[in-house]
């Protein structure tokens, strides 16, 4: 019987502590210090309007816009709720009938040469919103021609909106998709 009242006591004092006190402080210090991130790194349209977050890639499928990375969640493509691989192997038939679509997609669109992979797998978690700046290069032809503008404008926003390395030497150069296409949303129809 010593021991129950202590633990009791203990059990309320962690309670309190790790399920108010600690999670209060961190969502505190998270707003204090980076607001944009700890909100979900929203991203709005030049109406300010909120299309998303530059964290979670965005489906899209209209011949104007960049195609993203392909998403291997369940439900609907994109679902944070369902982040994760498809744990398919290389040699799992229903995903290489699954590549060769998302092939075919691109070929249909006008695409030669060989594709950069992350435009026809998904990413581990299926949710990544970029994709390099070479599959994007690739894409530059079909979204001037739908937009009706020249090339040059479409690889300048490209360009635009490469982010370099993390940090300067992590990662490689990217290009987050709703970025880049709510600037193509801004150029005169």
């Amino acid at each position: 019987m010593k021991e129950i009242k202590p633990a009791i006591l203990l059990l309320i004092i962690f309670t309190i502590i790790c399920g108010g006190i600690y999670p209060a402080v961190v969502t505190g210090l998270a707003h204090a210090v980076f607001p944009n991130q700890a909100k979900g790194s929203f991203i709005a349209d030049s109406r300010g309007r909120e299309r998303g977050s530059a964290l979670i890639g965005q489906p899209f499928s209209a011949p104007q816009y960049f195609w993203p990375r392909p998403s291997s969640t369940t439900d609907f493509a994109y679902n944070p709720l369902a982040s994760g691989g498809s744990n398919a192997g290389p040699t799992n038939p229903d995903y290489l009938k699954a590549v060769a679509a998302r092939v075919k997609v691109y070929r249909d669109s006008g695409v030669t040469g060989p594709l950069p992979s992350e435009l026809v797998q998904a990413s581990a978690s299926g949710l990544d919103p970029h994709i390099s700046p070479e599959a994007a290069s690739l894409q530059v032809p079909r979204v001037a021609m739908a937009r009706g503008v020249s090339e040059a404008v479409v690889r300048q926003l490209v360009a635009k909106t490469t982010e370099d390395r993390q940090f300067g030497f992590l990662g490689a150069p990217r290009v987050n998709l709703l970025v880049l296409n709510l600037e193509l949303d801004k150029l005169p129809k």
